[in-house]
């Protein structure tokens, strides 16, 4: 089994990465055999036969060429150019988020060996959210990153129903917990846990009641790589999955940092909410995802247990 991972030196997908040399099922064909790793930068990583490196831009016909060459069997679609720095310069946006994404397809079409793809989509491609959110709410993007992310699971639906590629995607929820980053506008949900769990004092530009959707990195790898195994049939029945999350406050997740390392978290955080903020990114209704749980998509299962892995991953 052949894989690309487009975007493997973000932070998820150096974890894919890793997961897949520790050789998870992948593709619906076992453990891998090559992994082709394409970002601009390149993090060092041990020597590994199975590992190939293509540093470049994903939007350059050059090196997608490059990543393809020697054929591939499944590709992971992770790069992207995330809401706020979407959203600041439009025009880069448009060329990896869209432009790039639709140079893929194309480049896996006119291969013609119908590989199957995952494509990392996003809750961002719903607008002003109803009393609940369920797998039938209709997107609505309010900033070009999800407008993007939609048309590209459109290409999604359009190149798997042709029959061109054998393409699934997955709807991610706020992932954490993200290294200190710039361009996210969510990013206070993987700071309120880097900083409480390093012992360090945070002020949270959400209020203790702010309340969002949650998942751990390793959560998310486990949710792509099922994507990818799931069957022809169940791809084609459906191809986008909204991904089943934890609804948590703020204060949900400082009470479990607390129970973790100690009662002074507690003390160690602080609450300046940015209305504008909190009622964009921070005032998430009820998520009812049966289609995608019964489909084999998983949650972290508890606070607690994201915690865990959020520190640790």
């Amino acid at each position: 089994m052949r894989i690309l991972v487009v975007g493997s030196e973000g932070f998820i997908g150096q974890w894919l990465v890793r997961r897949l040399l520790e050789g998870a099922a992948v593709g619906g064909a076992g453990a891998a055999t090559a992994i082709t790793r394409l970002d601009v930068r390149m993090a060092a990583r041990a020597p590994d036969p199975r590992l190939r490196e293509v540093p470049g831009d994903i939007s350059d016909p050059a090196v997608l060429a490059r990543a393809l060459d020697g054929g591939v069997d499944c590709v992971f679609h992770l790069a992207s150019i995330p809401g706020g720095a979407a959203e600041q310069n439009f025009e880069l946006g448009l060329k990896v988020n869209l432009q790039a994404t639709l140079a893929l397809f194309e480049a896996l079409r006119q291969r013609g060996n119908r590989p199957r793809l995952v494509y990392a989509s996003t809750i961002g491609v719903y607008g002003s959210l109803p009393p609940v959110v369920d797998e039938d709410t209709p997107p609505d993007p309010p900033w070009s990153y999800g407008a993007h992310k939609l048309i590209g699971e459109t290409l999604v639906h359009d190149y798997g129903r042709r029959g061109f590629i054998d393409a699934r995607a997955v709807r991610l929820p706020g992932v954490v917990a993200r290294p200190p980053t710039t361009g996210m506008t969510s990013a206070f949900s993987s700071d309120l846990i880097r900083e409480l769990s390093a012992g360090r004092s945070f002020v949270c530009p959400v209020g203790p009641d702010g309340v969002t959707w949650w998942m751990s990195r390793p959560q998310v790898v486990e949710n792509l790589l099922h994507a990818s195994n799931l069957d022809v049939a169940q791809a084609r029945a459906q191809r986008v999955y909204l991904l089943p999350a934890l609804r948590l406050t703020m204060a949900e997740v400082v009470e479990a940092l607390a129970r973790r390392y100690g009662a002074d978290v507690r003390q160690r955080v602080s609450y300046r909410p940015d209305v504008k903020l909190q009622a964009a990114l921070a005032n998430h209704p009820p998520l009812r995802t049966p289609r995608a749980e019964a489909a084999g998509f998983r949650h972290d299962g508890s606070v607690d247990a994201l915690i865990e892995r959020a520190v640790q991953a």
